[in-house]
């Protein structure tokens, strides 16, 4: 029994340093930017054109589909008639392919007599150049509305929309489904989109710059807090960097991105650099005006948004309705591939300035609010810089390296056990032809 536990000691440990050894990291091909990386648990799923042949989705998974130019694609829902549920799309254009002005998807979710409960598109707009681009829809449960209160099949609907100039490629599709946790007390919730806020930007941070290397998508992304963070690796033409920050319950985001001055050119490139930031959910919230480059230091900055509060929603400006709940928020930072014909290759150093104001509230929710919440952890991470997929392998890691103790500490105690029987039989019992019997046996096999 013994010698069992410790092989199960041992196999824990295999197991672990394998989970770890299996976790994705970044990926950079020599001399070219990093491709999206999408979540490795995410489940295939292929849209169908009729709805009633649509695949059902459930809560709090993701999923990988595509999707081809002029597509109207179906997904199923089953919802209750209480919980609040969530569908973004992430559209990822293949290959780099062209794209134009108003080029872009619509997500929208649909009860069975196809009457629309939500709807909102993603677009590319003044900064025709192919990136990931994220929106969502929702059924969210609301006490005087008639529409989409039952419970019942729903059906997600994805409608692609590209010029005939554009690449004819097929997109790829990560969709997430979330459900948001139940009120603590629903009837207590203001229903009222707020009128005032703080508008004004803060003072940049005044910490000396670090260094962080941001993700290649939203499973990678790398946390930050309030500072000034300076890529590590610069950003190269056509890139899109992600970053995340967690933002509580009553706190504002504040982000510029700053582009250094290149020597090789003052050739002027409107609309270079891009910038758009999402909520917990990967719903779009908001995009800064694309920069425009000639060679010298540029910035661009978010607009001032509210702080994030329930009521939220109720505001018709989906900038200020996307800022519902708290959690973590992603940057993300694209570079125009037409940089290169006069900056050439090169990465351009790239730094942003991060800030989260206001003290932290409450959460409105009862019980584990999951991804609609910002904890402990999710702060360390930010602090640190870690990614999702590194704080993973970095949890275990702890749990191999407690294992390995574990383990050693068996064989360690094990041995002197045998060693100490060992020495009291020697003294009390004569030696046989061999130079005496072992113990139980003899010592402690291999394993």
């Amino acid at each position: 029994m013994r010698q069992r536990n410790r092989g199960r000691v041992a196999l824990a440990a295999v197991a672990a340093m394998c989970a770890a050894a299996a976790l994705p990291g970044q990926a950079f091909a020599a001399g070219e930017p990093a491709a999206y990386t999408f979540d490795p648990g995410a489940k295939k799923v292929v849209g169908t054109e009729v709805s009633t042949e649509a695949s059902a989705l459930t809560p709090g998974s993701v999923y990988k589909s595509s999707i081809k130019r002029g597509e109207k694609l179906y997904y199923r829902l089953n919802l209750d008639a209480r919980t609040n549920a969530y569908v973004s799309a992430v559209a990822v254009p293949r290959g780099g392919g062209q794209v134009a002005y108003g080029d872009g998807i619509t997500v929208s979710i649909r009860d069975s007599t196809d009457m629309q409960c939500s709807s909102q598109d993603a677009r590319f707009e003044s900064a025709e150049f192919p990136r990931p681009i994220a929106t969502y829809a929702y059924r969210i449960m609301q006490k005087d509305s008639s529409t989409c209160q039952e419970a019942g099949t729903y059906n997600v609907l994805i409608e692609r929309e590209s010029k005939e100039t554009s690449a004819p490629d097929e997109w790829d599709l990560e969709l997430r489904y979330e459900s948001e946790p139940q009120l603590k007390s629903a009837g207590s919730m203001p229903t009222d989109a707020p009128e005032n806020w703080p508008s004004a930007s803060p003072t940049p941070p005044t910490t000396a710059p670090q260094k962080r290397s941001g993700g290649t998508s939203y499973y990678d992304a790398t946390g930050l807090e309030t500072g000034e963070w300076q890529e590590k690796g610069g950003i190269k033409p056509g890139q899109t960097l992600f970053y995340r920050v967690p933002v509580d319950w009553g706190q504002q985001i504040f982000a510029t991105a700053d582009l250094s001055n290149n020597k090789a050119s003052d050739e002027f490139i409107g609309n270079a650099l891009a910038m758009s930031l999402d909520n917990p959910v990967h719903g779009h919230v908001d995009s800064a005006t694309p920069l425009s480059y000639s060679g010298k230091p540029a910035s661009v900055s978010l607009d001032p948004l509210p702080p994030v509060a329930y009521e939220n929603r109720y505001d018709s400006t989906s900038s200020v309705s996307a800022m519902r709940f708290a959690g973590w928020y992603y940057l993300s930072v694209t570079l125009s591939p037409a940089i290169a014909k006069s900056y050439g290759d090169k990465a351009i150093p790239l730094t942003l300035k991060v800030k989260v104001e206001g003290k932290a509230r409450n959460s409105p929710y009862t019980g584990d609010a999951g991804a609609f919440s910002v904890t402990q952890d999710d702060k360390d991470m930010a602090k640190s810089g870690q990614s999702g997929p590194q704080a993973a392998r970095s949890g275990t890691m702890k749990t191999v390296g407690a294992a390995g103790i574990g383990a050693g500490s068996v064989l360690v105690l094990g041995l002197g056990v045998w060693t100490l029987l060992a020495r009291r039989r020697a003294s009390t019992a004569p030696a046989g032809p061999s130079g005496g019997e072992q113990p139980y046996g003899g010592p402690p096999q291999a394993w």
